[in-house]
This record gives C-alpha cells, structure tokens and sequence, in this order.
C-alpha cells in the first residue's frame, strides 16, 4: 500500500497552505480576534469560491466529490494557520445533512453550521451559526439556529466564537431528526477525525516555528537549538508530530473508504492528538521562553485553539472508552484487535 499522498494530493495542500499564508497570516487572525473571534468573511469567500466546503461532497450533489483525505488535508492547512473560519464544522455538517434542504446553503457558504457531540457543552461558532448538527439520544438532529444563536461566551480561544448549546434554550427552535443511531457513530467519526486533522496542522506548525527559532535565538553566543535541552524537546515534538500523523491519515483512509475499523481509527486519532497536541505546543512555549510568553508571540494561538480542539466532540477520556468499548465488542465476536 502507498502511504504517500498523490501528486493530485500533493497539489491540493500547496494550493491550500498557499492561500492560507496570505488569507490567514497572524494579522488577519489577530483582527478577527479583536471582533470577538467573527470569522473573517474574506477568508471564507476564497474558501467557498475554492470548493473547499464541497470537498467531500459528491459531484451529483453539488459538491467536489473527492473524500475525506482530502479533507484532512485541508483541515491540516487550515490547523497550521489557525484560520478564523468554520470550514471543519461546515465539512461535518454537510454529510451529515446530505440530502435534506441546508445543504445549497452550506456548500455556497451563504449559511453556517456547528457541530456538537450534545446539548450543554460550549461549541466553536454557534454565536455565528444557521445550523446546529448534534447528537441526542439515538438521533441526529439539525436545529435551526436563526433566532436562537447563543451569545458568545469568554473563551481561551480568542480565534472563534464559542457559545453553550443548552437545551432548555433551544426548545421553541425548528429542528429535525436526520439520522438514527448509525448516523450517531458516522458523526462521532467525522468530527473526531476533522478535529484530529486539525490538531496535527497546529502541533506540525508549532514544531516549525519553534524549530526555527531554536536556530536564531542565541545565548550565550550560541543558537539555543545547539543545547542539547533544546534539541531533545524539539525531538520528543518531532515524534509526537509523526504519531499524529499517521493516526490522522489513517483514520481518513478509513473513514473515506468506509473500512470497518473506521470508528478505531477516528477515536484512536481523537486519543492520541488530544494529548499530543497539548505537549507539542507546550514545548513550543518553552523553547521560545520568555518571549514566548508575551502575547505578541502566535505560540499562543496555537496553544489555545489546540486545547479547545482537544476537548472539543470528546476529550481523549471520552475517546478511550469508546475505543475501549469498540475493541472489547471485536474481542466478544473473536475478531482481531491489530
């Protein structure tokens, strides 16, 4: 099998950091912080006018049609650039309301969605959104947000509204069931894969930047990447990278090509880059020391938006007993766990 991206692949993800690197460098991330975390809407018009929202989307229903490897892809761009935009939640929202009448609006970028795993929990661009996607019970339901968005909340990160989704307040919302049970676990999958996609284009950033400052910054007339402190931090980010890596595209892999193992790898990929993420961009605050401390260092994006995403749809507790159930059912019915 080859686990290299293709060069069609290849191409998306230059074309995605390229557009990024300008649409979504620090200042633009920064004045959208300063309105509260509203996304930036000329960032999300080159996203829409890009395809992006459709990528997964198949072409008789108006999207690009390619899969969910390419979404991670993209997902991985946009994690990199901390990009104030709500495409992960958008790519999530529109498989989950395949067929049903949101979706022309989703996939033109003229309505929004946010996902959540459940009533009462905090969920990046509800403030903002048309469209709730979220798990209750057995079902699936898609609310109708337009006269019942929740107020944004106080947030570490400051590069997305976040509002509570409460139950009580969302009663007198139009809302619909668009999915049972089955549609539960391909939800739980998709948005655990999509956020995982994420966390591994903050930690590979974070690496990066910290890597290259470990190679300007000199102490004691020596660049501080030449102490051996600083090269075993940078070490231990590398691996932590590199296992995330692997999660994340295996879990697209199956979740794409829908592989029975597709529940696995979403939740092992949820596991280990909730954890990772936490570690990588903590060691970046630490090799950038006390300038990375002060605000104006964009190590701080990265950890912030890292550890909301770690505990967003499922922490990494939330994910081992789910896998932990997942593999003990394979176990009852004599299958492999390997």
């Amino acid at each position: 099998m080859d686990f290299e991206l293709s060069a069609d692949q290849e191409a998306l993800r230059d074309a995605a950091a390229d557009l990024l690197a300008t649409r979504s460098a620090s200042p633009v991330v920064r004045a959208a912080m300063d309105r509260g975390g509203a996304f930036d809407a000329d960032l999300w018009a080159a996203m829409v006018d890009q395809g992006w929202c459709g990528i997964a989307t198949p072409e008789e229903a108006g999207g690009v049609g390619l899969g969910w490897v390419e979404a991670a892809i993209l997902l991985e761009q946009v994690g990199g650039h901390v990009a104030p935009a709500p495409i992960l939640s958008q790519l999530v929202a529109l498989e989950v309301l395949a067929g049903t009448d949101w979706v022309p609006g989703l996939l033109d970028g003229s309505q929004v969605a946010a996902i959540a795993p459940s009533f009462e929990v905090a969920v990046p661009y509800a403030p903002v959104a048309d469209v709730l996607v979220l798990a209750d019970g057995d079902a699936v339901l898609a609310v109708d947000l337009a006269d019942h968005r929740p107020a944004a909340e106080p947030a570490m990160d400051l590069t997305r509204p976040v509002g509570w989704v409460r139950r009580d307040a969302l009663e007198t919302a139009r809302g619909a069931v668009v999915g049972g049970p089955v549609e539960i676990d391909r939800f739980c999958d998709l948005a655990a894969l999509a956020y995982s996609a994420e966390m591994l284009g903050i930690a590979q950033h974070a690496l990066d930047i910290s890597v290259a400052y470990a190679k300007e910054r000199v102490q004691f007339g020596r660049p501080i990447g030449s102490f051996q402190a600083v090269k075993h931090r940078c070490a231990d980010m590398l691996v932590d990278v590199e296992g995330m890596r692997s999660a994340v595209y295996w879990a697209a892999w199956c979740v794409a090509n829908g592989h029975e193992d597709a529940s696995v790898s979403a939740s092992t990929a949820k596991t280990w880059c909730s954890d990772a993420v936490m570690r990588v961009t903590q060691s970046a605050l630490q090799v950038h020391g006390g300038i990375g401390f002060t605000w104006e260092s964009d190590v701080h994006l990265y950890l912030k938006r890292g550890h909301l995403d770690a505990l967003a749809f499922g922490s990494a507790v939330d994910h081992r007993t789910r896998l932990a159930l997942l593999l003990r059912t394979k176990v009852e019915a004599g299958q492999s766990v390997v």
